[in-house]
């Protein structure tokens, strides 16, 4: 069995279910997994619930293609669309529901692409520099890395990456387009490699990880997409619906953790004794931080190690005193 056939293991499934298991069990209820990949959790997730539907969300059609495969047994009970997470509204009302019970996203590059070699998104494959989840987009990381400016190039390593080295990395990107375009993932892994000093190089793995990382997300435009699509989806979740997130960056984490705050929190003025009508926090914690993985898990699937997971429900409106009229 080749990487690209092998089974993929949705990252903390056990938890994922656990918390929207109050959601997904209501009757008819409706969840949608905004991150579809290879339908790991969309499947668990059905088969745990037979009453539930699923909406299945992913840009890349070859990930639909083989979701919809592995799910075609549980029928008209999951719903492929072909959709970026932030359209989630959009994609609720084409297919005629106005909320949703359940959300789940599963940020970040999805093991089935990072083990398509010819997607470009490994350092480990050699592959051209491409990294686009959706095929039709037109920007690659091999146009980031031969056109983007030096400063840009320093600025997206550091904030993306969270790269240290980010201006000796980028130095050398620029020294050796200069003779020739880089084309492919594993110069630009030896360009890396090559332009860290060697005592970093020692531990946290391979020293082209945060440099990928940062192009990947640059390219896919993800923490902008995310800060759009968060919101908007958490304005489409019912009342005692549930929303479980799993972030694999520290810039993701932080959009999450202070979206669901914000929501968790009451707008009115400091002092009073109740909340003024439509300041009530609308949303409750049901993680006080972000989960990780647990070691069993680790042990199982190593991919799982940057995993941060947050989970909140959303409150019925209050009708008593200082509540919603």
């Amino acid at each position: 069995m080749n990487a690209s056939n092998a089974p993929h293991v949705p990252v903390m499934l056990d938890e994922v279910l656990d918390y929207l298991a109050p959601a997904a069990a209501r009757p008819g209820a409706l969840a949608v997994d905004a991150t579809l990949g290879a339908g790991g959790h969309t499947e668990a997730l059905l088969t745990a619930h037979p009453g539930l539907t699923v909406i299945g969300v992913d840009r890349d059609p070859a990930a639909l293609e083989l979701a919809s495969k592995r799910l075609a047994d549980f029928g008209d009970r999951f719903i492929p669309a072909r959709a970026v997470y932030d359209a989630i509204p959009e994609v609720l009302g084409d297919n005629g529901f106005d909320g949703a019970d359940a959300l789940l996203f599963d940020l970040g590059v999805s093991s089935m692409q990072l083990d398509q070699a010819d997607r470009g998104f490994a350092y480990s494959q050699d592959a051209r520099l491409d990294m686009r989840m959706n095929p039709d987009d037109a920007l690659t990381a091999e146009i980031v890395v031969n056109t983007y400016q030096p400063g840009d190039l320093v600025r997206i390593l550091r904030e993306y990456g969270e790269e240290k080295f980010a201006t000796r990395v980028v130095r050398a990107i620029v020294d050796a387009r200069a003779r020739a375009p880089i084309t492919s993932s594993s110069a630009l892994a030896d360009l890396v490699r090559d332009a860290i000093p060697a005592a970093a190089r020692r531990t946290g793995g391979n020293p082209a990880k945060r440099t990928f990382q940062a192009l990947r997300i640059e390219v896919n435009g993800e923490l902008e997409t995310w800060e759009r699509a968060l919101p908007a989806a958490l304005d489409r979740l019912t009342p005692g619906g549930r929303v479980v997130v799993m972030s694999y960056h520290s810039l993701e984490d932080r959009i999450t953790k202070q979206e669901l705050a914000r929501r968790a929190s009451s707008s009115s003025p400091a002092g009073l004794p109740v909340d003024l009508p439509g300041t009530e926090p609308t949303f409750r914690l049901l993680t006080k931080k972000a989960q990780q993985p647990t070691q069993t898990e680790l042990d199982r699937n190593p991919r799982a190690a940057p995993a941060r997971l947050r989970a909140a429900e959303r409150i019925a409106p209050s009708t008593g005193p200082g509540g919603a009229p």
